[in-house]
């Protein structure tokens, strides 16, 4: 798969605002200046820049590298806490035979991991 232009690390693609900021930023072009250009606060650009960063991330997040979607986490959840299959599906307006298919592929997710 070809990169994105613009793009961090991560393949996530940066806004065209980020990357000229961080492209003057690291030219050495002072905040201050970079401000004026764009017609910014000085705290503006200070805060595109630091956002810019997050979106790049360091690959530390939370949900980085995990296994199942929000939907599997909940289903498996409930499970535990004793919740059958037709309640569940009712939480989602889904049929009971869903939730046990969402389950069963959760479950297969983590025995393969």
């Amino acid at each position: 798969m070809a990169a994105v232009v613009g793009a961090n690390t991560h393949g996530v693609p940066l806004r065209p605002l980020e990357r000229r900021v961080r492209r003057l930023s690291g030219e050495g072009v002072p905040t201050a200046e970079i401000a004026r250009r764009f017609r910014r606060a000085p705290d503006t650009i200070e805060r595109v820049q630091e956002m810019s960063e997050l979106r790049q991330g360091d690959g530390s997040s939370s949900t980085q590298g995990e296994v199942l979607n929000p939907l599997e986490r909940r289903i498996l959840q409930w499970r535990a806490d004793g919740f059958d299959h037709e309640e569940i599906g009712a939480k989602f307006r889904r049929s009971g035979d869903f939730v046990r298919r969402v389950e069963q592929f959760a479950r297969h997710k983590l025995d393969t991991d």
